[in-house]
């Protein structure tokens, strides 16, 4: 184990950055290619991963001028996995009902090109699980990736290092 997070280390900002980026790949492809529209906790969750990215791409440029600040530069990026795995278990627990949670989207008409009057319009429910696989919803595999993703990076940023 300390092995494999002292080899990890110089890279884990980088590795966090992909991560974050598939989990937004695979979102954005389900809206576009499954036509499941996001609802405005999904949204919040896409928020933080664009964080990560951003932290990611930041700590990783830096890390390469400054390698000692390895350790620091995955406890933080570990912070803001917490929050993303923060905002999913939110999502999720408002999916089983297990918080009443008022969500709202705010539609600016002005951005809308055509609209049909004769149809009905409603954004996607928080509550209601749109996908799932094994029982546990995009939410929940979200936040067990952010959860896990988390604390790897806790473990790279406080092992100590390999004696040689």
């Amino acid at each position: 184990m300390l092995t494999l997070a002292s080899r990890l280390r110089s890279i884990w900002p980088l590795l966090a950055l992909l991560v974050s980026g598939a989990l937004l790949a695979g979102a954005h492809a389900f809206e576009t290619f499954g036509g499941l529209q996001p609802c405005v906790l999904c949204l919040a969750q896409r928020k933080w991963h664009w964080g990560v990215v951003g932290v990611a791409a930041l700590l990783f440029v830096l890390t390469r001028f400054k390698p000692g600040w390895s350790r620091l530069a995955a406890a933080v990026i570990g912070l803001v996995l917490l929050g993303a795995a923060a905002m999913a278990a939110y999502h999720v627990a408002v999916e089983q009902h297990w918080v009443l949670a008022q969500c709202e989207a705010n539609v600016d008409l002005s951005e809308i090109t055509t609209m049909d009057f004769n149809g009905p319009v409603s954004a996607p429910a928080c509550d209601k699980i749109a996908w799932s696989m094994f029982g546990v919803s995009m939410a929940g595999y979200n936040g067990l990736i952010s959860l896990f993703m988390a604390l790897a990076s806790f473990a790279i940023a406080f092992l100590p290092e390999r004696k040689p």
